[in-house]
């Protein structure tokens, strides 16, 4: 499993976890045209920024689970920042299996769908906490450009290229679990660049000041490694979006 402590470090001056701007992520919420007090439930919610700043900018309420506890620590914090303490909270929880106590307007996981084993596993999980005619989020990668080397696919990190779908195939792959895309948005590359290079000046400060930690050497590994990885590979080979879905 990834080492939660490696993720808060490296994104430790983020309040989006993911290649999506803040502007991008209002946008959405606007274009979903939530109404005031709309139940959301977001798993593997990171810093909470969906939740804080929809409930302060649509006045929904929520609830975001996530095994972060810095994570959560950010997402208190923004909540009371922006006066929505009353409105959404949060829980450190394994999102693998979670299911709201009463069903939701909409059911969230943007970016991390392992927590059902891949899409179709977290559609199933997310449709657990759903009210009838609720509205799914659900972000995932997909290829730009389909890897075909051995040299791409390592520098894409896995092991075949059917890991993931093209954008066409992924919007089809949702119409044949039953459901109708109703929006989304998709990761420019400015998003992507804004999301993963500030995280190199992130470990680069920690690397300076924390030499004799245990993870010293990895965060070093890392930070040699990833800008030239992302540009060849991750830039030129990934898109990521967040799908609006509705169960027909």
């Amino acid at each position: 499993m990834f080492d939660l402590r490696i993720f808060s470090i490296r994104e430790s001056r983020h309040r989006i976890h993911n290649p999506l701007t803040q502007a991008q992520l209002a946008d959405f919420g606007t274009r979903l045209d939530l109404t005031p007090g709309t139940r959301i439930l977001d798993l593997a919610c990171g810093s909470g920024e969906l939740l804080c700043t929809w409930a302060r900018d649509h006045q929904v309420t929520g609830l975001g689970v996530d095994l972060n506890p810095d994570f959560l620590a950010h997402a208190r914090a923004r909540a009371d920042e922006l006066g929505v303490t009353g409105a959404v909270r949060f829980v450190e929880a394994d999102a693998s299996g979670y299911a709201s106590d009463e069903p939701v307007d909409v059911a969230a996981c943007v970016g991390a769908t392992w927590i059902g084993g891949g899409v179709p596993g977290t559609l199933d999980l997310l449709g657990r906490s759903l009210t009838p005619g609720g509205m799914m989020l659900v972000g995932e990668p997909y290829w730009r450009t389909v890897p075909t080397t051995p040299e791409a696919l390592a520098g894409c990190e896995v092991s075949t290229a059917e890991d993931y779908l093209t954008l066409p195939d992924l919007l089809a792959s949702f119409d044949a679990q039953g459901y109708d895309v109703v929006d989304m948005i998709c990761a420019t590359e400015e998003s992507w660049d804004r999301y993963q290079a500030p995280q190199w000046l992130t470990m680069r400060r920690w690397a300076d000041t924390h030499p004799d930690h245990e993870l010293h050497n990895e965060i070093r590994r890392l930070l040699t490694a990833e800008p030239q990885q992302y540009a060849a590979y991750t830039r030129a080979y990934f898109g990521w979006g967040v799908f609006a879905l509705i169960a027909r």
